[in-house]
């Protein structure tokens, strides 16, 4: 089995999308969870080891990585989840920096309180919207993120629109290609097993007060 080895804080947050994808693949995986709390203060030594000084930190065996992106892009191309060619490729990476533009305007929203949960949520129509139409070109709406293969991209699509979820119950009510695509990819069956997993129900969206 690979020696795979998440290093992160007790929370879903940016190794959530690495998480998803290896559970979908039904590849097993191991947490060294450290304390929020401690590493910003500075009394965690792997901090001063991070190339960025930042987390997750994956480990494949000796080989060691950071930036979560980074992490998605390589398990994609190790388990055929990065399209089949160049072309394919960029499409996919498009996607995935699409969802990483929405990532940042939501934790600009719900972490930093640059806009405000309740003006982001009523903009979101607009932020979502292309997710939709780009959904729409793909078999009627009914395949992938970026086609009709599954890709690393779709892992941090669903991780993102899950947040989103929870913050605005009611965010995909007019986007249903968006709503459908939730369901279906939560209902893939290793997948699934693992969104209603115990380690994953107990590991909160933000960091508890």
């Amino acid at each position: 089995m690979p020696g795979y080895v998440i290093t992160y804080f007790p929370l879903r947050g940016r190794a959530e999308p690495i998480r998803l994808l290896l559970a979908d693949q039904g590849v097993e995986w191991k947490e060294e969870v450290l304390s929020e709390k401690k590493w910003k203060a500075g009394e965690v030594g792997l901090k001063k080891t991070t190339v960025f000084g930042q987390l997750p930190q994956f480990q494949d065996g000796d080989f060691v990585l950071f930036q979560s992106n980074t992490i998605l892009r390589y398990l994609g191309r190790k388990y055929g989840l990065y399209g089949s060619n160049d072309k394919e490729a960029a499409l996919i990476d498009m996607v995935n920096d699409g969802v990483e533009d929405l990532r940042m305007k939501y934790a600009g929203a719900v972490v930093q309180h640059e806009l405000g949960p309740e003006k982001y949520i009523e903009e979101l129509p607009n932020h979502l919207g292309p997710f939709e139409r780009l959904l729409s070109q793909n078999s009627k709406g009914g395949g992938f993120i970026a086609g009709n293969k599954i890709s690393y991209a779709d892992f941090s699509l669903l991780h993102t629109l899950q947040n989103h979820l929870d913050l605005a119950p009611d965010c995909l009510k007019s986007l249903p290609l968006l709503s459908a695509y939730v369901k279906r990819m939560s209902s893939r069956s290793k997948l699934q097993a693992y969104l209603e997993s115990e380690a994953r129900k107990n590991r909160p969206i933000l960091p508890k007060d």
